[in-house]
């Protein structure tokens, strides 16, 4: 692939394919947070924060593993791949090593953590490149074969 060709993803479109992630990832651990915890979960009049290791586990660790594995594997998110999106090595175009898909979804926290202007950063550069895309040393594309 040659990085020339290529056409770097917005800030509104990867915002639309997080909010499909989002929802997603919703439909999925709302059932089993349910499940594991009983209408005391999402109960508003029942404000404890931390509901045990389920949670961390529904909650966090599972969504990341998933994240992840779809990077490496599909180069997408389900989300990004409905807007035929792609994440790809910045330098190569190849795919995400498995230490680099791991440190740019840590990297998120970091885009995130200033008020989200490492997300928003996408809007300035010229690459479309958000904070976490810089630390990894990753872009997102438009990919019209998917």
């Amino acid at each position: 692939m040659h990085l020339n060709d290529v056409e770097y993803a917005g800030f509104w479109i990867r915002l639309g394919a997080t909010v499909v992630d989002m929802i997603l990832i919703t439909v999925i651990t709302a059932p089993v947070l349910y499940l594991l915890y009983g209408s005391v979960y999402g109960d508003a009049n029942n404000p404890e924060i931390y509901r045990g290791m389920g949670e961390v586990v529904v909650s966090w660790i599972a969504p990341a593993i998933a994240t992840i594995l779809f990077w490496r594997y599909r180069q997408a998110t389900p989300g990004k791949m409905l807007f035929a999106l792609k994440v790809i090595d910045a330098e190569t175009g190849a795919t995400l090593k498995l230490g680099q898909a791991i440190g740019r979804y840590f990297a998120y926290y970091v885009s995130f953590l200033p008020l989200g202007l490492g997300v928003i950063w996408i809007v300035f550069d010229s690459k479309k490149r958000s904070w976490h895309d810089k630390l990894a040393n990753t872009v997102v594309i438009r990919d019209d074969r998917l």
